[in-house]
């Protein structure tokens, strides 16, 4: 563009206000009608033209902060007061001072904000908000990755708080909604055509009685355009495959110490019954669990595919010629001491990789927890925990965050594709496990704990693409200034801005969560359950309390709990006592008739105002009623332990049965039950598989972790509609 040019050559950074809405007005943008004038008696005679009231403005390449130094005069109404406002002005512009702008001063009540700048991660991104003096006090703000579309716009004033006034207001029009998507769209366009465009500030966006919009001030930062450094080259899906499928390991650093790494690695890995090959490696040699131990990798007669290293950092450099002599492609670098630690850690560790890379091995870490591929029984990992084998992918930037979602899934019976902490990432990336895992069959839910991202665009296409096959849920740490200090010094990485990060997520498809159990809770509904096709819920519960604190949830995520019709009440009026609620939610008044608790929930489910049901309190009853019996046996000689072993075991077959019952009637109708425990126990589970079915039957200990599953599930189904 020429404009652009011509304030290249003078060096500047900025464009004018009236250049900088000439060229926001070539991508048709609506900008205000404005008069350059040189003088004030110019500006007079602009006035005059445009008939009071005016505004008045100083102009000049330096003067970007025009209302902060006075040079920005409103609700100009007589030739007066334009003469006062140029002199004025002039004082206070001083040498900056290269003419003037006139404008008419135009109504309205509304302002917005919209804008453009380059994120270090993810690239050209637009604004779009609140607008005004207000912006920043307010923050009503929302984020897009470019390209956009018109529905990619559209969702982003959707998303906008401040939802009132995108409607009529105060005795005016709503907003032109197409003029705003033009030129959110527009400012896209600018993102991706014109990278020597680093920012565009457009506030404010003036919304007229009549709903038209147009910008009255404009300012566009010019720079040069952004060097995109590649720090990771990208790893092959079938090569990241290979590193879960090891059919021998080589322990590099292999000790008979409990305390040590060396220890904990090959204890988990023998233990968790592995039926590969195994090889212990100690420059000392000898023997460990009465096994050979080899002083290098080079001894090992047999071919070795993956080797899991735990020897100090300063060692592990020289450690790469003989990897490389033994033809072993990949290595698990548990070892910590690298970027994480400081300016020398990251050194060290770039030099690691400058010769991994030169001898063709791929390194996971270093300052990793470990992998797991329960589908082979591997569980290579130093917190000794196996899950069962099943579709959730888990990868995490934080190896005691790993550990502990795979124990609280090997706890709540959640099966498990694989696991990798990633550690500081310094060839396997994040990324890398989104694509390699996006063409795997055997997963079916990918879950993430990011505290960093190597290449944001990468991240944002790998997103989009996976989740339009599986869901991808993801935890975001650094999400403060301390949290993302903490991650620096974690991972070696700077956590990227989480408003972009949030807005990746909301283009992409993620399901980002608050807290880790978040996590798998949802991988856990995902996995086990139909999503639901609308936001309907219907809601059976054992008492009235748990009913409102259930629907108050639904309506506070999201979710809608409808009014019950007629035809479903009628029905209901023959099963239940006459001084039911008759309302959704139905509580079933403490009823105890195992017969009623299934007639009911299928009653809800085939309703066709209904999308979900969840169910509170029929299971875990058993453990409120053992407590009970356990009390009378010890005081009533009348009864005895075989009585409540008969009583427990009706209970158990109930709550069995009616698991069943949930999971067939999800198969005939399409639509997600989930329930909440009464009361939990250690023998408690989230997941109940029943033999045959595709899906599983789904309790949470509390209303909260259902009602946020649901809402969850459903947002992810409305973005697959597009």
């Amino acid at each position: 563009m020429d404009i652009i040019k011509k304030a290249q050559a003078q060096g500047r950074k900025t464009l004018t206000e009236a250049e900088a809405k000439a060229f926001l007005k070539k991508y048709n943008i609506p900008v205000v009608d404005e008069k350059i004038v040189a003088t004030p008696e110019e500006a007079e005679n602009a006035a005059e033209n445009y008939g009071y009231p005016v505004v008045l403005k100083g102009l000049g390449s330096r003067l970007t902060h025009k209302t902060e130094r006075g040079l920005v005069k409103l609700s100009l109404t007589n030739k007066t007061e334009v003469q006062n406002a140029a002199r004025h002005i002039s004082d206070a512009a001083g040498n900056d001072l290269e003419g003037f702008l006139v404008q008419p001063m135009l109504p309205g009540k509304r302002e917005f904000v919209a804008g453009l700048f380059h994120d270090e991660q993810f690239g050209p991104t637009v604004m779009f908000g609140l607008g005004g003096i207000f912006t920043e006090a307010i923050e009503d703000v929302v984020f897009a990755i470019a390209p956009l579309d018109k529905n990619d716009a559209k969702k982003m004033i959707g998303q906008l708080k401040a939802k009132k006034l995108l409607g009529e207001f105060r005795g005016e029009k709503e907003p032109d909604t197409d003029a705003l998507i033009k030129t959110l769209v527009a400012l896209s366009k600018i993102g991706m055509e014109i990278p020597e465009i680093s920012e565009i500030d457009i506030n404010p966006l003036l919304v007229m009685p009549d709903g038209t919009i147009a910008a009255v001030d404009a300012l566009v930062v010019l720079g040069e355009p952004a060097e995109r450094k590649v720090t990771h080259i990208p790893i092959a899906p079938k090569d990241m495959g290979k590193l879960f499928y090891p059919k021998s390991i080589a322990f590099v650093g292999a000790s008979a110490d409990m305390s040590k790494w060396g220890q904990l690695m090959f204890s988990n890995v023998l233990a968790g019954k592995y039926q590969g090959k195994v090889y212990f490696v100690n420059p000392k040699g000898g023997e460990i669990i009465g096994r050979h131990v080899f002083k290098s990798v080079t001894e090992i007669s047999d071919p070795v595919d993956l080797a899991v290293v735990t020897i100090p950092a300063n060692k592990v450099l020289a450690l790469i010629p003989e990897l490389k002599a033994k033809k072993i492609k990949n290595v698990l670098l548990i070892t910590s001491g690298f970027a994480e630690v400081g300016a020398e850690g990251k050194r060290m560790e770039e030099e690691l990789v400058k010769h991994a890379r030169e001898a063709g091995i791929i390194i996971l870490g270093p300052n990793t927890m470990g992998i797991s591929n329960p589908h082979i029984s591997l569980y290579c990992t130093g917190t000794h925990v196996r899950p069962k084998p099943g579709g959730t992918m888990l990868v995490t930037q934080s190896g005691n965050l790993g550990t502990q979602l795979l124990a609280f899934a090997e706890k709540e019976g959640i099966g498990i594709r694989a696991f990798a902490g990633s550690g500081n990432e310094a060839m396997i990336t994040i990324e890398d496990a989104m694509e390699g895992f996006e063409v795997d069959d055997l997963t079916k839910t990918v879950v993430l704990y990011i505290e960093s991202i190597k290449n944001g665009r990468r991240f944002f296409e790998a997103a989009k693409r996976v989740g339009r096959k599986k869901p991808v849920i993801a935890l975001k740490g650094g999400r403060t200034e301390a949290g993302a200090q903490a991650a620096a010094s974690h991972t070696g990485a700077m956590a990227s801005n989480v408003k972009v990060f949030k807005a990746v997520c909301r283009q992409a498809g993620i399901i980002l969560v608050d807290q880790p159990m978040d996590l798998l809770d949802l991988s856990a509904a995902f996995s086990s359950l139909p999503l639901p096709k609308g936001k309907r819920v219907g809601i059976m519960t054992l008492g009235g309390g748990w009913g409102v604190v259930a629907c108050d949830l639904c309506m506070e995520n999201g979710l809608e709990v409808p009014q019950l019709s007629e035809q479903v009440i009628a029905r209901l009026n023959k099963l239940l006592p006459a001084f039911w609620n008759h309302a959704n939610p139905v509580d079933i008044v403490g009823e105890m008739n195992t017969e009623i608790h299934m007639t009911v929930l299928e009653e809800l489910i085939q309703w066709e105002g209904c999308d979900a049901v969840i169910h509170m309190g029929i299971i875990g009853r058993r453990i409120m009623i053992q407590s009970v019996m356990e009390s009378t046996v010890a005081l009533d000689k009348n009864y005895d332990d075989k009585f409540v072993e008969g009583a427990l075991t009706y209970l158990d077959d109930f709550e069995r049965q009616f698991v069943e019952r949930t999971v067939t009637l999800m198969e005939k109708y399409e639509k997600p039950i989930a329930g909440v425990y009464l009361l939990n126990d250690n023998k408690t589970r989230t997941i109940t598989e029943v033999e045959g079915c595709k899906y599983k039957g789904v309790n949470f200990i509390t209303p909260e972790r259902t009602v946020k599953a649901l809402a969850q599930m459903y947002q992810y189904a409305q973005w697959l509609k597009g």
